[in-house]
C-alpha cells in the first residue's frame, strides 16, 4: 500500500459547529480541545478498509488504460509515472473515504471535525518540537537496535531518471501523502477510535494502523517507526486540537527522509522541507479563500450533544 471537503458541508450555528471559537491569531486564547464529532468506532476500520479497496480500485483505473496506450506493466515493476499516478490516485482516496463514511447515517461532516481548525501557533510548534524529539530520540535508539535497509519507493518513482520525475516525487511524499494520510489518519480513524476508550487506545490503534497500512511500501523494518509516528502525531492532535501541526510534522519527516535518501546536502533538505510546508500553506490558504475551510469555526453547542442525525 502507497502512501472533498464540500463548501456545502458547512454547518450554520447550532448545528453541528464546533463546542467553542478560537481566539484569532496565534494567542493562547485557542481552544486547544481536540474536535469531538460524533463518529462511533465502527466507522474507524470501515474507513480503512474502504480506503484501500478505493485506492486499489483507482490504481486499476488509472493502469488498464495506461496499459492499453503501450504501458508496460511487468510484474511488480510499473513504470515511474505510472507509479507515481498510481500513488497521488491512492493518496486522495484516503480523503474520499473519509468524507463519505463520515457522513452515513444522514451525519453531516464539515472541514473542523477532521481537525482543520485554528490553534494557538506558538503551543503548536512548542508541542510539535517536543513530538520532533520523541520520535527522534526513538528512531535513535531503534536504529541502534535493528538493522534496516535502504527503503525503494524513490527508486520506483523514478526521482533519478528526470528532473519532473524528481519533483512529481517530492510533491507525492512531501505534500500529498502528508495532507491526505493526515486527513484519514488522525482526522478521521483517530477521531472515531477516541469515543471508544479515549485517546490513549486510539492513539495506539491508530498508529499500528497507519504502520500497517505502508506494508508493501516500507521495509518490514521500517513499519515500527511509522507506526510510533502514529502514535506521537495523535497525541499532537489531542493536545492542539487541529491537524495543522501534525500536517506540518509528517510533511517535515517525509522530507527529511526523502532528501537523506537522495544524499542531499543540509541546504538542499531545508530547502525542500520549506518548499513542501510552503506548498501546503498555500493549499490551506486557497481552501480557507475558496469557502472550503472556514478561517474561523462558528460558535456553536457541544458537538457531543448533538444527535448522530446532525
Amino acid at each position: 500500500m502507497r502512501h472533498p471537503l464540500d463548501p456545502a458541508s458547512a454547518t450554520p450555528p447550532g448545528d453541528g459547529a464546533p463546542p467553542h471559537a478560537p481566539a484569532s491569531g496565534g494567542g493562547s486564547g485557542a481552544d486547544p480541545a481536540p474536535p469531538r464529532p460524533p463518529w462511533p468506532p465502527w466507522m474507524a476500520p470501515v474507513a480503512l478498509v474502504a480506503a484501500v479497496v478505493f485506492a486499489a480500485v483507482g490504481g486499476l483505473v488509472i493502469d488498464i488504460p495506461a496499459v492499453a496506450l503501450g504501458a508496460k506493466i511487468r510484474g511488480s515493476h510499473v513504470p515511474p509515472g505510472l507509479e507515481i499516478a498510481d500513488t497521488a490516485v491512492q493518496d486522495i482516496a484516503f480523503v474520499v473515504v473519509a468524507c463519505f463514511v463520515a457522513q452515513l447515517g444522514e451525519r453531516r461532516a464539515s472541514p473542523w471535525q477532521f481537525g482543520l481548525r485554528p490553534t494557538a501557533v506558538w503551543r503548536a510548534l512548542r508541542l510539535a518540537f517536543v513530538a520532533a524529539l520523541v520520535f527522534l530520540a526513538f528512531l535513535l535508539i531503534w536504529a541502534a537496535l535493528v538493522q534496516t535497509s535502504k527503503e525503494k519507493l524513490l527508486e520506483q518513482l523514478g526521482t533519478r531518471e528526470s528532473t519532473l520525475l524528481l519533483v512529481l516525487s517530492a510533491a507525492l511524499t512531501c505534500v500529498l501523502a502528508p495532507v491526505c494520510e493526515e486527513f484519514l489518519f488522525r482526522g478521521f480513524i483517530f477521531g472515531a477510535l477516541r469515543n471508544w476508550r479515549g485517546p490513549w487506545p486510539a492513539a495506539i490503534l491508530t498508529g499500528i494502523l497507519f504502520g500497517g497500512v505502508h506494508a508493501g511500501s516500507a521495509p518490514a523494518a521500517d513499519l515500527v517507526p511509522l507506526a510510533v509516528l502514529g502514535v506521537v502525531l495523535c497525541l499532537l492532535y489531542e493536545r492542539t486540537g487541529s491537524l495543522y501541526p501534525c500536517i506540518g510534522l509528517h510533511a517535515l519527516n517525509n522530507s527529511i527522509a526523502f532528501g537523506s535518501l537522495e544524499g542531499w546536502s543540509v541546504l538542499g533538505v531545508l530547502a525542500l522541507v520549506i518548499a513542501a510546508l510552503g506548498s501546503i500553506s498555500v493549499l490551506a490558504l486557497a481552501l480557507i479563500r475558496s469557502g472550503v475551510i472556514s478561517r474561523q469555526p462558528v460558535a456553536g453547542p457541544d458537538l457531543l450533544a448533538i444527535s448522530a442525525g446532525g
